[in-house]
């Protein structure tokens, strides 16, 4: 009997990702889900992806070769295209030896490789879009998939094709902050502490420490004396900031990173940061609102489509960083603490802004049947 079609075997789900967060939080919240229905959870990822650490010890983790695939000169094009080549024969070998049922790949370029080789495979293939611009990664391996799972309703960079096997699951969120979401905003008081928590994703955001103290220092005093700021510095950066919030009154903690992010996110009434996938998901999530200032860099401009959905459904406000500067931000923090029901309103709207399970969601789709037809010779050899 086919290993597709025996209903008494323990389902078996590879997970492509690696890189960034983005690409892993994701992947890393669909795996528990996975294995509290009991089915058996492989990662597969590239030599930099560290795995899901000890949290999930029993996920086992293989690496394969991989490259990027768009940038760079022919010579750095072509060293990648056989590194991409390499990794998918391993990855080939790799799914035959798992048996897999789905491979479920997260984006970028350390998925290509599996993902690649299960649809070449003929096993199912669900692909999950943590962006309102679809990846690289994702477009080139969209003909692959049976299904695509987005986190947000419009999803642009996918052919008209490959638009039919869209279905909306959200962008998976860890549990201690998706919980946030149930209880109220706390509304600041005319003379409560305001609680500003300042994060640059998981590169930083130097922008914020050339820019931010200052707008904090032509505040109007008797907002200054309430603000309580927890700012993510990294690098060399921290004595010269600290110096700035300390000559101008305003009090500041000052961390390289954070790792009780559900407890800061908790406590915020306002939050100032980047717009990526996971922070999106996790503002939404969590039910606070946000001044988005999308990484002007980042691939296809992504961010900035994410902090436009976001910001166009009333959970936070889009500043592009060429429009940052002491002054506006100063004027816009200034405006939005004095009239907290903005802040109240922001909040509900990320709130409903949130897509509630999407763990759970993407996991029906995961564990669906496999399709009729049943997959090519090799995938029946996997039996």
């Amino acid at each position: 009997m086919s290993r597709a079609t025996d209903s008494k075997r323990r389902f078996t789900a590879v997970l492509a990702a690696g890189g960034t967060g983005g690409h892993m939080f994701p992947a890393q919240a669909l795996a528990r889900v996975l294995l509290e229905r009991g089915a058996k959870v492989v990662l597969i990822t590239d030599k930099r992806g560290a795995g899901f650490g000890p949290d999930l010890p029993q996920i086992e983790t293989w690496r394969v070769s991989a490259g990027g695939v768009a940038g760079g000169d022919l010579l750095s094009r072509a060293g990648a295209a056989i590194r991409l080549g390499w990794g998918v024969l391993q990855a080939r070998s790799l799914l035959k030896r798992i048996g897999a049922d789905c491979v479920v790949g997260f984006g970028g370029y350390a998925s290509v490789p599996t993902v690649f080789a299960a649809g070449r495979s003929g096993l199912r293939v669900v692909l999950h879009e943590q962006n309102a611009v679809a990846g690289r990664a994702n477009r080139l391996l969209a003909a692959k998939a049976e299904t695509i799972c987005t986190s947000f309703a419009t999803v642009s960079g996918l052919r008209e094709a490959d638009q039919a096997k869209v279905t909306i699951t959200g962008n998976p969120v860890r549990s201690a902050i998706a919980q946030l979401g149930r209880q109220p905003y706390g509304v600041p008081g005319p003379k409560d502490e305001l609680r500003l928590l300042v994060v640059g994703g998981s590169q930083g955001a130097r922008v914020f420490n050339d820019i931010l103290p200052h707008a904090l220092c032509r505040l109007p005093d008797a907002i200054k004396t309430r603000l309580k700021v927890a700012q993510q510095v990294r690098g060399s950066d921290t004595s010269g900031v600290a110096e700035v919030y300390e000559t101008c009154g305003v009090t500041a903690e000052l961390r390289p990173f954070f790792e009780d992010m559900p407890e800061r996110l908790k406590t915020a009434h306002l939050l100032i940061c980047r717009a990526g996938a996971s922070t999106i998901a996790e503002l939404a999530a969590a039910g606070r609102p946000a001044i988005l200032v999308p990484y002007p860099f980042a691939a296809d401009d992504h961010q900035t489509g994410n902090a436009q959905a976001l910001a166009e459904a009333g959970g936070g406000w889009l500043l592009p960083q060429s429009n940052l500067t002491p002054d506006s931000l100063a004027k816009r923090l200034t405006g939005l603490i004095e009239e907290p029901g903005a802040l109240v309103h922001a909040a509900g709207c990320a709130r409903a802004f949130a897509e509630e399970n999407a763990a759970e969601r993407l996991a029906d789709i995961v564990m669906q049947r496999p399709r009729s037809n049943g997959g090519s010779k090799d995938a029946e050899a996997a039996a």
